[in-house]
């Protein structure tokens, strides 16, 4: 079954390689012709796995509210379909939705689309002239090849893992709790309103500052690289200090690039978390405000919390 898995997508495509157009989106969509359907299949069990997690909380809320108000002597007896329902979704469709989910993922997707990108950048460079090798770091062709390859992976990959998955998932949630009670969704609402802002400020920063790190990466990869490549030459002419200092700026402009893009990942996870949290104790306060005023039950107030 790995094995299928693994040969769903070819790692060398045969079609001749063509210049890649600029912009984001169009640059990962010349790289991903021919693998729609596996990306498509990927997107589904996202959505799936997600929905399905958020509906997990929603089953543990509905156990609260049962062991709170049902008869234990008539329980087995009047909630038995429901019950056969929650044990199928948990022992039935959630592993089988995860397994093919890390299928696709793992098998299909993490190591043959970005070989394939390799595979066509490499036979596209290859077409070049002459005096393009001639003028340009051999290694620092070497690192954007292999950068470029993963970057697409990363780029495609988190949209339709990641970002799909949370967009689900927090809709999922806003049902679920607004099912319980409206009113509880107002923290959500709060919350996804910080988090845009936080997502308005950072994410422009941390893409300037990731193109000048690949680039930095680059450049520092294609000197010491090109240093090994002609070490007969470096031996013969040039002063071995020399060479380590040409070396070490390319390196000290690297790391020059990556302080503050940790100090912007640093910024961002702790704002996160303190959203987070803001958004944990603002449900549970409001849950507990509105079950002193109101029938609410309290499995919906374990739901609201939980889905956070």
């Amino acid at each position: 079954m790995l094995s299928y898995f693994e040969r769903l997508i070819n790692p060398f495509p045969k079609e001749e390689p063509q210049q890649p157009p600029k912009g984001v989106y169009a640059f990962c969509r010349h790289y991903t012709r021919g693998i729609e359907k596996h990306l498509i299949l990927l997107a589904v069990l996202t959505a799936c796995t997600a929905i399905g997690e958020a509906m997990l909380y929603a089953i543990l809320g509905q156990m609260v509210d049962w062991l709170a108000n049902s008869d234990p002597l008539t329980f087995f007896a009047d909630e038995w379909p429901m019950l056969l329902a929650m044990t199928l979704f948990i022992l039935v469709f959630m592993p089988v939705a995860v397994t093919l989910q890390s299928l696709v993922v793992h098998q299909t997707l993490v190591a043959n689309f970005p070989m394939s990108v390799r595979w066509l950048s490499h036979r596209y460079l290859l077409n070049q002239s002459f005096s393009f090798f001639q003028n340009e770091f051999s290694g620092r062709i070497a690192t954007k090849v292999m950068q470029t390859s993963l970057a697409v992976r990363e780029t495609v990959m988190t949209l339709l893992e990641v970002m799909l998955f949370v967009v689900i998932y927090i809709f999922t949630a806003i049902i679920l709790i607004a099912n319980a009670d409206w009113r509880l969704c107002i923290p959500v609402l709060i919350w996804l309103v910080c988090y845009a802002i936080m997502m308005r400020y950072f994410l422009p920063k941390l893409k300037t500052i990731s193109t000048r790190q690949a680039d930095a990466r680059s450049n520092m990869t294609g000197r010491i690289v090109d240093s090994y490549a002609n070490i007969m030459t470096l031996k013969l002419f040039s002063h071995s200090k020399r060479e380590s200092d040409y070396v070490k700026e390319g390196m000290a402009e690297f790391l020059g690039t990556v302080h503050p893009q940790m100090r912007l990942i640093t910024g961002l996870n702790s704002l996160l978390w303190v959203i987070n949290m803001l958004l944990v104790f603002a449900t549970g306060a409001l849950g507990i405000f509105l079950w002193t005023l109101t029938s609410i039950n309290p499995g919906a107030i374990a739901i609201a919390m939980k889905l956070k």
